[in-house]
């Protein structure tokens, strides 16, 4: 009986071809491997492959390598996502593997859609199966990259790993660690969805705070805008005040009252409005 395991890699001598399938020595055992994997291979050579279980039950071999295996983790970009099933995704191989629905939130607007990618590892159940696994924080704690003072301030692509009501726990392509904090965030992003993280914070144990907000400037500009639009849709003018309640505009604007008054102040400064009466007014 052989060694070899479903879900690894391996080296492996090539025995001779049958028909359209190289012979593969598997520790004193035959597997098959397709020959359209690796037409340019000749017999009595070596070749590294991946091994898994087919449709029938049976070891074979693939020369198209994962990103990720049983002994690894790597990113696998989301295929589609089946209600009742879960994500199916490409390793980089020559066939999908599920990740269960189990594994992700109860809330189907956080569910990974086609084009994300998660950082995941492979399983086999009892029968050799491949399926997909999550990376868990116990594993990005033991194995995430180190960050320095050089990454304050600067704007990265990072994807989402692990969604928890506090905030959103992201890693970049090289596997550094950032938390957003729910406030740092007008929404929360799917698990596997990339967004563009501003690093606001460096931590002592080389993990980093992040943020998904525009900087204060766009968020001003931005703010300024809205409150533009809104008074040109009204004839020109609103009933509403650096003076007006936190819960009015919020119901109104979405946005805090202190964001209200910063970007009623900057709108004044450049003379586009004045307040009168308990009213503002847009300048012609």
């Amino acid at each position: 009986m052989t060694l070899l395991q479903s879900g690894t890699l391996a080296t492996l001598d090539i025995l001779r071809k049958d028909g359209s399938r190289w012979v593969l020595d598997a520790a004193g055992e035959e597997i098959y491997m397709n020959v359209s994997d690796a037409p340019d291979l000749e017999e009595q050579t070596a070749v590294e492959v991946f091994l898994y279980i087919n449709r029938r039950g049976e070891l074979t071999a693939t020369a198209q390598l994962p990103t990720l295996t049983v002994d690894s983790f790597g990113w696998a970009k989301v295929i589609r996502f089946v209600r009742g099933e879960g994500a199916y995704v490409d390793i980089g191989a020559s066939f999908e593997v599920l990740v269960n629905e189990a594994d992700f939130s109860q809330f189907a607007d956080l569910w990974p859609q086609a084009g994300d990618q998660l950082y995941m590892t492979l399983r086999t159940d009892p029968g050799g199966n491949l399926f997909g696994r999550l990376v868990t924080e116990e594993r990005i704690q033991e194995s995430f990259t180190f960050a320095d003072e050089s990454m304050l301030n600067q704007n990265v692509k990072a994807r989402a790993y692990r969604l928890l009501p506090v905030g959103s726990f992201l890693l970049t392509d090289d596997i550094k660690r950032i938390f957003v904090h729910e406030t740092e965030r007008q929404h929360e992003p799917r698990l596997g969805e990339e967004v563009d993280v501003r690093i606001i914070g460096v931590r002592d144990d080389g993990t980093l705070n992040g943020s998904l907000l525009p900087r204060k400037q766009d968020r001003l500009q931005s703010d300024g805008e809205q409150i533009l639009s809104y008074l040109k849709q009204s004839g020109g003018k609103m009933p509403f005040t650096d003076k007006s309640s936190p819960e009015e505009i919020d119901e109104m604007f979405q946005m805090s009252k202190g964001a209200f008054k910063r970007a009623l102040g900057t709108l004044m400064r450049e003379r586009r409005i004045v307040q009168q009466d308990g009213w503002t007014i847009l300048k012609s």
